[in-house]
């Protein structure tokens, strides 16, 4: 057990299953672990379930099966392309209905009828009613998109959502039987000397232009870039962001922005004194401050706001507002109430964006929201650039961007999206052998009905976001489009429970937004994943993701190259393990000791690191890739030469790596005790690396050339 309290009863764990939460997982040391009644109760009341008493869950079992007799369309069905799927319509018993679809406008539009299909179902007292189900078939010929199908008669008018999805996300035809290499970056970590104390967008154009053009890179991976709050003080983690849908715009680049140049001598003034506050940041190893570069940049970013636009700039951003649609100006209006009031101290009376009271601020703060509407325009319009810089370079990937698992629990999209996010329960991790005590990331998760309720229209537009321009998108743990690890309000993060996720709808979705967006998708399937798990996205044309140090044989040992899957990212290192340099000198068994982290003594996981190394060093001698007395550099090297061995389609290589970095960025499990996501590029000696100077950096070249000769 993992707790003291009662153990489910049978009806409980009935319910449970009914409403996706799963009572058993294996540990990670191989045991299986079954949560108690109580944990189950409590994530059942974050899914507005009522178990607090047999009688309740009864109810509660009842209602269950009575709900989908209570519409008279699924509110979403997500069929795969070339597939037929049969759809449920209930009515009043004996009732006719009609119903038809209505095509997607950008897969051509139109109207489809619908036939029925010969399938009886016995009518059900639902209400006091007698219901009876009718059956209709949607074709198989059908265009991708995300089409709307209708139903009308005496007892039925509704209207629900079908998507159409890809049965496959094809490879582009270039990595159809070659392959791919780029670098993996943090970008805020990424400075140039021209930068506001933070990487931007204007440096991540150069980094991935010259990327490409100096060192024969295909892509760049970097850190998600997703909003966090508009005031300080600001949330250091890009896996925390206030909304998933839009741009942070501490990376926007204020001089980047076509009106900065035709400022009078007098504002161009207040731009450059706000510069000069923070550009000597650039060159401090310290961590990253955030907030004194969001504070500079805010107030010339208010001075650029301010300066008049030509008519076609005007009609741009029109365009692009028209585009983004009513979610935009919710968000602006968010980021507006949050300057005024603070993100996390907004007064409940404004907790409900429909409510009077938020249109009555939304008024007075006309000014403010069109400000937070016109950075997401800038932002969009940088980000543009840096992919075409990268393109252009020579890249034929370009920029990767990362998906983060959830939100800020006081952010944006909890305020605006009401029950489509569960509220007395957080997402996080069991137990693992890195973080052995469970891992709780304080972002509420999805719930599986309210999204399917919705239509999944706020997780398509978060994905259109993303994918604006991108190459590819890597989805942080894509295990939670099948199922997450939901902490209750109250628990610690070892006391959770599973819950399932419709995932046949949120990968086909995520096929088609990926698809229409000409984008490659990578899952992070690392971790516990059933087996079944990577097959299916492998199937669906998700690639995977291997790092060197997670991959191992039945013996132990590593696993051999030969070995490796074709559909993944390989990498030798991870954002949440220190860089090589430091991973071979044991920092993440050090980090975790002065942090308290370790559940096992202390002794016994470095021994366990140490023999660690010394099978990935024996193995790197026996396939004659390192010397007898390497250096620092010559390890790392041949680190790189195993994983390009590996069949794997895109191998990635982090940036850190490149230049010798030894901190590592994030330590899992950790808040204030380190500086997660504040630590600058660095080489090994501690002295900040610039984009200015990176590609002339010898241990970049020098890798560089391993793995352009590797290709």
């Amino acid at each position: 057990m993992v707790d003291d309290s009662p153990a489910p009863s049978d009806a409980l764990l009935r319910l449970a299953a009914a409403h996706g939460v799963v009572p058993d997982h294996w540990g990670f040391h191989g045991d299986l672990r079954r949560a108690s009644a109580d944990t189950l109760c409590a994530v059942l009341a974050a899914l507005g379930v009522d178990a607090s008493s047999p009688e309740r869950i009864e109810l509660a079992l009842a209602h269950v099966d009575d709900m989908p007799w209570r519409r008279v369309v699924p509110p979403t069905t997500v069929v795969r392309s070339g597939r037929e799927q049969l759809v449920p319509v209930h009515v009043t018993h004996g009732d006719p209905v009609h119903v038809w679809l209505e095509l997607d406008v950008e897969s051509g539009g139109g109207r489809r009828d619908l036939t029925q299909a010969d399938v009886y179902v016995e009518p059900r007292t639902v209400d006091g009613r007698l219901v009876g189900r009718a059956t209709f078939v949607v074709p198989g010929d059908l265009p991708l998109g995300w089409h709307s199908i209708h139903a009308s008669g005496p007892s039925a008018a509704a209207r629900g959502v079908v998507v159409v999805t890809p049965d496959r996300l094809e490879l582009p035809a270039e990595l159809a039987e070659g392959r791919a290499w780029g670098y993996m970056a943090q970008l805020y970590s990424v400075r140039s000397r021209r930068s506001w104390g933070v990487g931007d967008l204007a440096d991540l154009a150069d980094l991935g232009w010259l990327a490409a053009h100096e060192t024969g890179a295909d892509f760049l991976l970097i850190n998600p870039l997703h909003a966090a709050e508009p005031v300080a003080p600001l949330t250091p983690s890009p896996y925390l962001p206030s909304t998933r849908r839009f741009v942070n715009p501490i990376y926007v680049r204020p001089e980047a922005i076509a009106e900065a140049a035709y400022l009078s001598a007098a504002d161009r003034s207040l731009v450059e004194w706000a510069a000069e506050s923070v550009l000597p940041l650039d060159l401090e190893p310290g961590p990253i401050d955030r907030d004194a570069a969001w504070t500079a940049k805010r107030t010339a970013l208010d001075v650029i706001h301010a300066h008049p636009r030509s008519q076609p700039r005007e009609a741009q951003l029109a365009a692009f507002v028209e585009e983004q649609g009513p979610g935009l100006r919710t968000f602006a209006l968010w980021c507006a109430l949050a300057e005024k009031y603070g993100a996390e101290t907004i007064p409940d009376e404004l907790a409900d964006p429909s409510s009077p009271a938020v249109a009555a601020e939304a008024q007075a703060l006309a000014d403010r929201v069109d400000f937070f509407v016109w950075l997401q325009w800038v932002a969009d319009e940088q980000l543009a650039a840096a992919q075409r810089a990268a393109r252009e370079g020579g890249m034929s990937i370009g920029i990767m961007h990362d998906l983060a698992v959830g939100v800020h629990p006081a952010g944006a999209d909890v305020w605006s999206l009401g029950d489509v996010l569960a509220r007395g329960a957080t997402v996080g991790a069991p137990p693992d052998m890195y973080n052995q005590q469970g891992q709780d990331w304080s972002q509420p998760p999805w719930r599986p009905d309210e999204l399917a309720r919705a239509g999944y229209a706020p997780y398509r537009d978060m994905l259109r976001t993303v994918l604006r321009h991108a190459g590819a998108i890597r989805i942080d743990h894509v295990i939670g489009l099948f199922r997450l690890w939901w902490v209750p309000e109250g628990n610690s993060a070892k006391d959770g429970a599973y819950v399932r996720y419709d995932h046949e709808a949120l990968v086909g979705i995520l096929a088609l937004e990926a698809h229409r967006a000409g984008a490659i998708v990578i899952g992070e399937d690392l971790g516990t994943v059933e087996p079944w798990v990577r097959d299916y996205l492998s199937e669906r044309g998700i690639l995977g993701t291997s790092v060197l140090w997670f991959e191992s044989g039945d013996d132990g040992n590593p696993l051999p190259p030969e070995h490796y899957r074709r559909l993944v990212l390989a990498t030798v290192t991870t954002h949440d393990l220190p860089p090589s340099a430091g991973y071979l000198a044991g920092e993440h068994v050090a980090i975790r000791e002065r942090l308290g982290l370790l559940t096992d003594p202390v002794a016994v996981v470095r021994a366990q690191a140490d023999a660690e190394r010394d099978r990935m060093l024996a193995a790197l001698r026996s396939r004659g890739l390192l010397g007898a007395d390497p250096s620092e550099r010559e390890v790392v090297e041949a680190l790189h030469r195993y994983v390009m061995a590996t069949p794997s389609v895109l191998i990635g290589v982090a940036l850190a790596d490149a230049v010798g970095e030894r901190r590592a960025q994030n330590q899992p499990g950790t808040d204030q005790e380190y500086p997660n996501w504040k630590v600058p590029l660095a080489d090994s000696v501690g002295q900040v690396v610039l984009v200015d100077d990176l590609f002339a950096n010898a241990r970049l070249r020098s890798l560089a050339a391993v793995l352009d000769a590797q290709r």
